[in-house]
């Protein structure tokens, strides 16, 4: 009787213990994954004024198609960070067969560990709520000047400079661009 009960106990800390871990797992994304379609990742592309040389960031960039348009029509370097391990290699395959591995790179991690410093542009396509989460290093870490954009989601607290409509896929997208004010109070 004694040995069942603590293998029921074992197996039910284990349960819980597995639990736990996909929970932490699961937590560490702050959205699910949707690809941007074609079309809204050339709006935002257009609406962030990327220029040749400019450093443009990804956060939550799955398959790589922000980065991918970013350096192939814009001549832009493009860094991606991305959590999900099938996502990066993703990413990264579609980069070679590009071969854009000069321009391109993608990172595996926690989007909210970032240094942001180097950045001139910004693109999101995060729950507002994981914007606001984000907001903090965005603020501290972007220089002035530096673009963010946003697909679909706002940055609360921020003003964006333009909000563009673009019809795509039977439903209205929004994308929003802020811009880093020159001078900080």
């Amino acid at each position: 009787m004694m040995s069942a009960a603590l293998t029921s106990t074992a197996a039910l800390l284990i349960l819980v213990a597995w639990s736990w871990a996909q929970v932490s797992e699961y937590t560490k994304r702050l959205a699910p994954y949707v690809p941007s379609p074609p079309e809204i990742v050339e709006k935002m592309l257009d609406a962030a004024e990327l220029k040749p040389g400019e450093v443009l960031y990804d956060l939550g960039s799955g398959d790589g198609r922000v980065l991918i348009a970013a350096a192939k029509k814009y001549k832009a370097k493009a860094v991606g960070i991305e959590i999900s391990p099938k996502l990066v290699k993703l990413a990264q395959q579609r980069i070679r067969q590009e071969g854009l591995q000069d321009q391109c790179r993608v990172i595996q991690g926690d989007i909210r560990e970032v240094n942001l410093s180097d950045a001139d542009v910004v693109v999101l396509y995060l729950l507002t709520s994981s914007n606001e989460l984000l907001r903090p290093n965005l603020e501290r870490q972007l220089k002035p000047g530096a673009r963010v954009v946003s697909h679909d989601f706002e940055v609360r607290g921020w003003r964006p400079i333009r909000v563009i409509e673009v019809p795509a896929h039977g439903r209205t997208h929004q994308i929003y661009v802020y811009r880093v004010p020159e001078s900080r109070q």
